[in-house]
């Protein structure tokens, strides 16, 4: 920096005042409640009606809270089902049709569909999309039972 050129530097100048001078710790501040967590946490126990929970469930987009009472995955861990959710919504016009291992079978020596499709069977489970009602990302399936299968959430201590 030239000396000629009329500006100086922040760590030079007298007129430099630290947002700590500036604030007024007199007053108290206005969104402020330090009962708040203590208040929190007896609405989910309200709303668990003493259940307990592996986690709590979060959008992974926009954090909003989508499941306050769930189970984990024994197998699949980041993967967990629960019956009551909040801020779902199923969409209905995505539905998804998988099938169980008993009713898959392989093509052997020409048998069966030469297509690679199996035939439609009683084994057949449906699903629909279950997308976050803030943000609309998808976050699980709901099954025919109405249980909810989510895989794309941020869990956390419950």
């Amino acid at each position: 920096m030239e000396e000629g050129d009329g500006k100086e530097s922040p760590t030079n100048s007298q007129q430099t005042v630290s947002d700590d001078d500036e604030i007024d710790y007199t007053t108290k501040p206005e969104f402020y409640d330090p009962d708040l967590d203590d208040k929190d946490e007896q609405w989910v126990q309200k709303k668990r009606q003493q259940c307990g929970s592996d986690a709590v469930l979060s959008c992974p987009a926009c954090f909003t809270t989508l499941c306050l009472q769930c189970q984990r995955h024994e197998k699949y861990l980041t993967q967990y089902r629960a019956v009551f959710t909040v801020n779902c919504k199923i969409n209905d016009d995505k539905i998804l049709a998988e099938d169980t291992p008993k009713s898959r079978k392989r093509n052997r020596g020409g048998a069966g569909r030469s297509d690679g499709l199996e035939a439609p069977s009683a084994n057949n489970q449906t699903f629909k999309q279950v997308c976050c009602s803030v943000c609309s990302t998808e976050v699980g399936v709901i099954d025919e039972d109405e249980v909810y299968h989510f895989f794309n959430v941020l869990p956390s201590e419950s």
